[in-house]
């Protein structure tokens, strides 16, 4: 074995060709506490143990062995370095073969081939996963090759309309919009240079350069990414199963902090409110059609009249926004929060062309002005989030208009739109000297270094608050800036609805867990298609965010609709507000297991059946929800995972492992409870502010099938940007058993607390799956009243308990 901080010779074995560059053998390798240094005649890297499921190998030297200057890494957050340098020396261990040096970190371990320097990867002794040509550095650029098994899958590239299995497929690394886009899209707004493996690893390549990703199109058995420059790094995760590899390839990337409990209501938006009086009238119908709302989002018309002309006046047009902090106000005191959009380009005839020039806050072209170009809104600059200067200018706007009382944040465009591949950035504190760094070198950083400059700085600035940040494009990693991603422009048309699913997956196992779509559709459509639009909301109910967006040609408010649409939507607006116990616990869980929201089939059931499938989800553990995504049905083929499956609406009982042909009406969809789920519910909320903690429905769906059965609540103040780090919340943990006589245990305990959290609860018991009334029902040994309904098959109980109270009901 070769001793820590040892440094070795290793005896030559000559040259070798691997794929796509020349590799060479180990002549010295160094241990250091966590990070092993490797030496070799071309070159030298580094592989450090990350988290306690991964590795980060970076390159040192290019391929002739010249030293080579990194950009600093944006997959990884700064912590994560920090700790591999404070690992203690039994973190890991070096292992040395004849042949092989071997770094082992728990249960993984990376394997290096000392005449190859080529990297290997296993778990539990298995190796599931090889470079083929590794990293390479040369005058090409960057490049990153793996082999790939014959019969391997592969989650990856982020938001593209491919299919689940992105296997076969070669996609631009470019962010890029696709307006208008549906049923097929290679090139979207916010891609990942990162794959997610059938055999449970995942591959992430830290580095935000124009480039592309080739799944084994090219080379059926070989992963390759390529970029024109940039870092030469990758990350390296293994897991022991799909769910395993999704938490901790989160939980290396940084997770998403708990957003605000009023992300989960619903959003009145639109392309675009044109006045303060068309914003409050809108408020308005919402409160006086009893639809809840929680938000309104302002669109570009908040700063200029016109569409074109206006973008980086970054104020209020006061002639059609004359009293804004006024309008902020009476939306505040009804609990609604208001959300503005912001862009990074600053037209030159916008009223801060001028500061952002004297301020340094624009990027730069070769002669060290400011880069301007034309674009669909005008002449333009680009703010230089990069760089200090910039960022300060931009954020001292953001600051004033905190001051006045908004409460959420858009950014828009922020691919770039158009983003030249020489225009030049000033990277402020990434040790590159007076060095720039060309648009085509962090053209896909972009929106994630925006993201980070607007979340670090309200952080700071409302350190009681959490951030709400809604943006269209950023990185690896960019869920630890509390981004929000949507998927664009999409077609307001069945064939944009389609793919959503497909979307929203793929990122949120990569840590997008909030990615949601335009609700309704947003770009074209000349008639309102009534079916389309209820079929989309009725999916946003039980999605990450609810916010119908659109054109304005037609309303993607319900409130502008006639009935039958209206109440369809209120019915589901509804839902997703009774939802809220529920949503909001999952929301929990991802930020402290950075499990998403909506999951893949593959987290939970057999991943050989279900890794590809795009026409169901999981909406949590507890429901599977499949879209009604083609018109005029009237039924719904659903192919169930096994178990005991629930009619969510009408509490019908299947089997699973079969195929169901659901039957659709206009107000219903196929969605699925899994016997023995738990779900927490409240009623008649109309704004999540009303949410009352001491009154909580336990819905329980049950079946002598199920045996045993758990689920953990998770609650605090809805408010507290410190809940998790510092542990201020309460967990109900709830647990059903079924007895050798199919006797029904519900026991519910609870740990933790909170400021404000209520000394008592007044909990209501649902029991849904019953096929006879119970002829004994006891809480704690005492027989209770019970309400039985015999046309619905449902008992309900109500009892009340004190601050972690023990509670035990025995259904006879």
């Amino acid at each position: 074995m070769i001793d820590r901080k040892q440094r070795i010779a290793l005896a030559c074995a000559g040259l070798a060709f691997f794929s796509v560059n020349t590799v060479a053998e180990v002549q010295t390798a160094t241990l250091e506490k966590a990070t092993l240094n490797i030496d070799t005649d071309t070159n030298d890297f580094t592989i450090s143990a990350l988290h306690d499921s991964g590795f980060q190998v970076t390159y040192l030297t290019d391929d002739n062995g010249t030293p080579y200057a990194n950009l600093p890494s944006m997959a990884l957050p700064e912590p994560a370095l920090t700790d591999v340098t404070n690992k203690k020396a039994n973190d890991v261990e070096l292992v040395e073969t004849a042949t092989t040096l071997i770094l082992k970190l728990n249960n993984i371990a990376a394997h290096v081939d000392k005449a190859t320097h080529a990297i290997s990867y296993s778990i539990n002794g298995k190796i599931v996963a090889k470079e083929q040509g590794g990293l390479s550095i040369s005058s090409n650029g960057v490049s990153l090759s793996f082999a790939l098994d014959e019969d391997e899958k592969l989650y990856g590239g982020g938001q593209r309309v491919l299919g689940m299995n992105r296997r076969g497929n070669t996609m631009p690394l470019y962010n890029k919009a696709h307006y208008g886009y549906t049923t097929s899209s290679n090139q979207m707004y916010f891609g990942l240079s990162a794959v997610m493996s059938s055999k449970h690893y995942s591959v992430l390549f830290d580095n935000t350069a124009s480039g592309q990703l080739d799944i084994g199109s090219s080379t059926p058995d070989e992963l390759l990414f390529t970029a024109q420059g940039g870092r030469a790094s990758y990350i390296m995760v293994l897991g022991e199963s799909l769910a395993d590899t999704v938490q901790s390839t989160v939980a290396v990337t940084g997770k998403q902090p708990l957003p605000p409990r009023w992300l989960l209501g619903n959003f009145a938006s639109r392309f675009g409110y044109k006045s303060q009086d068309e914003v409050t009238s809108v408020v308005d119908a919402f409160n006086t059609q009893d639809i809840p709302v929680d938000a309104v989002v302002l669109d570009l018309y908040w700063f200029g009249k016109d569409i074109q002309g206006h973008m980086g006046n970054l104020n209020w047009d006061s002639e059609t926004f004359p009293e804004p902090e006024k309008m902020i106000s009476e939306l505040r005191n009804q609990d609604v929060k208001t959300v503005l959009i912001t862009e990074p380009f600053i037209l030159t005839t916008s009223r801060q062309w001028e500061s952002a020039v004297a301020n340094n806050a624009l990027a730069q072209n070769d002669n060290g002005m400011p880069y301007t170009f034309d674009f669909y809104f005008g002449n333009t600059g680009l703010v230089d989030v990069f760089n200090e200067a910039g960022q300060d200018w931009f954020w001292q706007y953001y600051e004033k208009l905190a001051a006045q009382g908004v409460a959420g944040w858009w950014g828009d465009l922020g691919e770039p739109e158009v983003h030249p591949d020489d225009i030049q950035h000033t990277w402020s504190n990434a040790g590159l000297g007076n060095k720039t760094v060309s648009g085509a070198e962090v053209h896909n950083g972009y929106g994630h270094q925006w993201a980070k400059t607007v979340y670090n700085n309200l952080t700071e600035l409302q350190p009681d608050t959490r951030p709400f940040i809604l943006m269209r494009s950023g990185f690896l990693g960019s869920q630890r800036y509390g981004m929000v991603p949507w998927t664009g422009d999409v077609s307001r048309s069945w064939g944009g609805f389609k793919p959503q699913v497909e979307l929203a997956l793929q990122m949120s196992v990569f840590g997008m867990a909030y990615t949601h779509s335009d609700l309704g559709g947003f770009a074209g459509g000349e008639i309102f298609d009534a079916e389309l639009y209820t079929r989309w909301l009725q999916f946003g109910t039980f999605s990450p965010v609810f916010r119908p967006h659109a054109q304005d040609n037609i309303a993607p408010e319900p409130i502008f609709h006639a009935d039958p649409v209206k109440s369809i939507a209120r019915k589901f607006i509804q839902l997703r507000y009774d939802m809220l116990p529920y949503n909001y616990s999952l929301a929990f869980e991802n930020a402290l297991y950075g499990t998403p929201l909506m999951r893949p089939l593959a987290m939970k059931y057999g991943e050989s059946d279900w890794f590809e499938n795009t026409e169901s989800y999981l909406w949590g553990d507890a429901l599977l929800v499949s879209p009604v995504t083609s018109p005029n049905q009237v039924a719904w083929s659903t192919a169930l995972p096994e178990g005991v499956w629930f009619d969510f609406f009408s509490d019908t009982r299947y089997q699973g492992e079969q195929t169901v042909d659901y039957p659709l009406t206009q107000d219903n969809f196929p969605v699925w409870v899994k016997a023995g789920s738990l779900m927490p519910m409240t009623k008649g909320l109309s704004r999540t502010e009303q949410f009352d903690t001491r009154k909580i429905e336990m819905h329980y769906w049950h079946d002598n099938s199920v045996n045993s059965s758990s689920y953990t609540y998770y609650e605090d103040d809805g408010k507290n940007p410190a809940s998790v780090e510092k542990g201020l919340y309460t967990k109900l943990h709830v647990r059903s058993s079924v007895d050798e006589n199919a006797a029904l245990t519900l026991t519910l305990d609870s740990e933790g607390s909170y400021i404000g959290m209520p000394k008592q609860r007044n909990i209501t018991y649902v029991i849904h799956g019953l096929r006879d009334k119970p002829q004994s029902v006891s809480i704690d040994g005492n027989s209770v009243p019970v309400t039985w309904d015999d046309k619905g098959k449902t008992l309900s109980l109500a009892f009340s308990c004190d601050y972690q109270q023990s509670v035990e009901v025995l259904i006879m």
